[in-house]
């Protein structure tokens, strides 16, 4: 199925080939009543019949294409595609309640009550128009039906592709009848009555090839391998770690699928959400245009260690941990932790968030034998102070104690704020490219110790690292 280039020309050619289609159901139908009634043969008169329920049918058509076209609505929030496909199977109703009577009609006529077929050349001429008609509209139903994944239209284009077929065995049987007039063979006859029952069957078999596609739309079935090509593509999505549940339902030319993934549960939500992006167009490269829905599960991963469980439980609970070390003491394992709660909270309440937090971690973690919880207040205001300032004196003290650390190669951008009545201290240190970020931190740590032993005035130092080429620019 190609995308259309816009929605407004899908509709317009949607509504102008089923429009089309009415119009030469109307002359075909016009037609095929007058030599039935004329020829007094029931091929003809089963053929007028097909079309009268095709044109009903392909004015269902026209009108469900209108209806489908229009966007979802508060009532209908996948849309209008189904009313064609409801259109398709009232119009298999419609079909098989014309089997019923050619069938009983043909039964009467072979065994009850005789009828004598009147031949004429402008009844052949006139089924002969309708096979051209028939071709010609089936071509182009099935070209827009195919472009704009329309089953209503599909319909159509194979109800008049089947309409060939039973013409061309009515045209027979009346070729059997002037052959048994002709030559005077009684049996000949019955070709007629005959040739209406292979048009019944046809009927039959078209209905159930609609019955089953609009039964299987309207019931959500999945198509036939569909689901087994999205969960190959899906599972090849980066992050994806299974595949939950695909679910597929079909509304008039769109498909809407829903899926539920697993993710690692220590993605961020940023990551997840991008994880969603690649799954829906994952699904779309089977279903293109699809209206994916992606319900990411968070779950544990094969690859976590101990500090990322740990983590786990405090992201469950919409909090944040920090400085996680974890000690091995005679065998019992002992874990520090820095935990971030809102400042607003009482002591009371803080306490007992931490015990809960606590306890879930040794109740995930059953290797962890006891823990010890650092509680931190998360800002939440603004606090308002004066602007960065220089103290010389203090920069030089600190200058020389930035000296005692081989590994810090320079300090710079050295800043001084004064908030609350407090001061703050804020500076850049450079060292080398390949210092591992573990000794990183152990240095900038014993820094911001040494500062504050050096200047008891100082409440909060802050250093920012920096590597050796990234000063050099």
């Amino acid at each position: 199925m190609s995308a259309p280039s816009t929605p407004t020309e899908m509709h317009r050619e949607k509504r102008a080939v089923a429009l089309n289609s009415v119009l030469a159901a109307v002359v075909i139908t016009g037609s095929k009543l007058a030599a039935g009634v004329v020829s007094g043969s029931l091929g003809v008169l089963s053929e007028a019949l097909n079309s009268v329920m095709d044109l009903v049918m392909t004015i269902m058509t026209f009108l469900s294409v209108r209806v489908s076209d229009r966007p979802a609505d508060a009532d209908h929030q996948y849309g209008h595609g189904k009313f064609e496909n409801l259109s398709a199977f009232i119009e298999t109703g419609l079909l098989l309640l014309t089997c019923a009577w050619i069938t009983w009609e043909a039964v009467q006529r072979l065994f009850f009550h005789p009828v004598r077929v009147k031949l004429s050349l402008w009844v052949v001429l006139v089924l002969l128009l309708s096979i051209g008609i028939d071709l010609w509209r089936s071509r182009a139903l099935q070209r827009v039906a195919q472009k704009y994944g329309s089953q209503a239209l599909e319909a159509d284009a194979l109800h008049f592709r089947t309409d060939i077929w039973q013409v061309a065995v009515v045209l027979f049987g009346l070729g059997l009848v002037w052959l048994g007039e002709r030559f005077e063979i009684q049996w000949l006859q019955r070709a007629d009555p005959v040739a209406a029952l292979v048009v019944a069957g046809l009927i039959v078999y078209v209905s159930w090839r609609l019955a089953r596609q609009t039964l299987d739309a309207l019931l959500d079935a999945s198509p036939p391998g569909i689901r087994i090509r999205i969960l190959q593509e899906v599972a090849n999505v980066e992050g994806v770690l299974e595949v939950d549940r695909v679910r597929i339902r079909r509304g008039g030319n769109r498909y809407f699928a829903d899926l539920s993934v697993a993710e690692a549960r220590n993605l961020t939500f940023q990551k997840s959400e991008q994880v969603a992006l690649a799954v829906t167009a994952a699904v779309q490269r089977v279903l293109p245009d699809a209206d994916v829905v992606v319900h990411p599960v968070p779950r544990a991963s094969g690859h976590e260690n101990l500090f990322d469980r740990i983590r786990a439980v405090a992201a469950r609970n919409n909090l944040t941990v920090h400085d996680v070390s974890v000690q091995d003491l005679g065998g019992r394992l002992h874990v520090e932790q820095h935990l971030e709660l809102d400042e607003t909270l009482s002591l009371k309440q803080a306490h007992d968030l931490v015990t809960q937090i606590e306890a879930e971690i040794q109740h995930d973690v059953r290797e962890i034998s006891s823990i010890l919880t650092h509680i931190e207040s998360e800002p939440a205001t603004i606090e308002t102070g004066d602007p960065a300032a220089s103290d010389p004196e203090l920069e030089r003290r600190m200058k020389r104690i930035v000296a005692e650390f081989p590994e810090v190669l320079d300090l710079h951008e050295f800043a001084v704020k004064r908030v609350g009545g407090r001061t703050y201290v804020s500076c850049h240190c450079t060292f080398a490219d390949d210092l591992p970020l573990a000794r990183v931190h152990d240095i900038s740590t014993a820094l911001e110790i040494r500062f504050k032993q050096d200047a008891k005035e100082l409440f909060k130092v802050l250093i920012h690292p920096e590597p050796q080429t990234d000063n050099r620019r």
